[in-house]
């Protein structure tokens, strides 16, 4: 980050997923900026070791969440501004994808648990923190979006669905909460070397198949999304609402 400063000293933020790979990584950043963070993920064993690899402190609470149950994400937000005293900034990191062989071989229980993991929650969260922001009449939304929503990859149809949503779904909430100054934007990276990813990079012939369609020459690595969320979450975006930022080193471009 080069010591660059990015206001967020005592900002209430929330990181879905924060427990592993990019909201991990997200998280520490914000913690780093002087932010308050939750994170959040369903498995409590998950979170005790974030909580350990971030280094606790007063600051960070991890609370337990399935963002698909409404009555897990009004808990959530409800513990949170009881911690903190409101919420200033949302981050919907948490995804999922089931590689199905084809969209019209997938059945149904696949097709709504990959739009729960990816669509579904982040409406439930981006709802529940909009209505904590849009009394206070400021905040920030930044969904983690995907490659994949924009260009059909073999077996993460149902994802590219889902995450296609999740940009139309920052489109018309930016558009709806411009009037209270609630900015809302998305991130869309390529392949992401995290444990989500594992098996896209993990195998050599397939790994060298995707680098080949990226213009850089390289697969995504955590740090290469922080600034841009760090960025969107600032007062320094305070004019950028309704945006998907693609940060997949010209794959888009080919």
């Amino acid at each position: 980050m080069n010591g660059m400063s990015y206001g967020l000293e005592q900002q209430v933020v929330v990181v879905t997923g924060g427990s592993r790979g990019i909201g991990l990584d997200l998280a520490r950043r914000l913690l780093s900026q002087g932010a308050r963070v939750v994170i959040c993920g369903r498995k409590q064993e998950n979170l005790n070791a974030a909580v350990e690899n971030l280094g606790g402190g007063e600051r960070l609470y991890a609370h337990p969440c399935h963002v698909a149950r409404e009555g897990d994400v009004d808990a959530l937000f409800d513990a949170a501004v009881s911690r903190f005293g409101g919420i200033d900034i949302l981050i919907n990191n948490v995804g999922m994808n089931l590689l199905t062989a084809s969209v019209v071989d997938a059945d149904l229980a696949q097709w709504n648990k990959i739009l729960e993991g990816n669509l579904t929650g982040a409406f439930l969260c981006s709802r529940k923190a909009a209505r904590i922001m849009r009394e206070r009449r400021r905040g920030k939304i930044v969904n983690i979006s995907s490659l994949a929503a924009s260009k059909a990859s073999p077996g993460m149809g149902i994802y590219g669905i889902a995450k296609a949503g999740l940009e139309m779904l920052t489109q018309v909430l930016a558009a709806e909460l411009a009037g209270f100054n609630i900015q809302v934007n998305a991130i869309a990276p390529g392949v992401v070397r995290t444990d989500f990813s594992k098996p896209f990079w993990s195998t050599p012939a397939i790994c060298e198949q995707i680098v080949k369609a990226i213009p850089a020459g390289r697969i995504a690595e955590p740090a290469d999304l922080a600034p841009i969320c760090l960025f969107l979450v600032s007062r320094h975006s305070d004019y950028i609402t309704g945006q998907t930022i693609m940060v997949d080193g010209g794959a888009s471009a080919l």
